[in-house]
């Protein structure tokens, strides 16, 4: 009886965690987890040296877009939670590898609050944001793809440094 039980509890827990991809909030809440996993490996299996790499002058170097994420995450997340952006200026003052790895974790745990504070009932709310008011829902879906927007870049800076990114990683078996 106590494994039954410890069981359902788990299964509970699980499906606690599981975004209902069938609600309004469920879904940008999964692709944010998703991408932002993504960044985050594609950030540690970039090699330190390369971090400054740009296959243009003109372009973000990869350490550069990754500050950018983190300090736009703040930017969308503050706005979604009615706050003040907390951003430090990751883009402009962060430049090694664990410096950036530890901004975009900070940073995307504070948006985590945002994705898991969005509801149903709150996705049509109104926050001030980017000179107008939009609602909860839109600004995170802008956040979220956003982040999709620059793991791609991400994805092309490692394909030309011959390093397969997260997302094409064969899965586990």
């Amino acid at each position: 009886m106590k494994l039954l039980v410890t069981l359902l509890m788990l299964a509970c827990a699980a499906l606690a965690q599981t975004p209902d991809l069938k609600s309004a909030s469920g879904y940008p809440k999964m692709v944010q987890k998703q991408v932002t996993g993504w960044i985050e490996r594609a950030a540690e299996k970039m090699p330190e040296e390369e971090y400054a790499f740009k296959p243009d002058p003109a372009v973000r170097s990869f350490g550069q877009i990754l500050g950018h994420v983190a300090d736009a995450d703040y930017l969308f997340c503050s706005a979604a939670l009615g706050e003040k952006s907390p951003s430090p200026g990751v883009e402009k003052s962060k430049t090694t590898k664990t410096e950036l790895m530890s901004a975009l974790h900070d940073a995307f745990a504070y948006c985590n609050r945002a994705y898991d504070a969005l509801t149903d009932a709150s996705a049509n709310e109104t926050v001030k944001a980017f000179s107008g008011e939009r609602n909860k829902l839109g600004v995170l879906w802008f956040n979220a793809s956003h982040n999709l927007e620059h793991y791609g870049n991400l994805v092309v800076y490692m394909r030309l440094k011959g390093i397969v990114p997260p997302s094409s990683e064969p899965k586990p078996q």
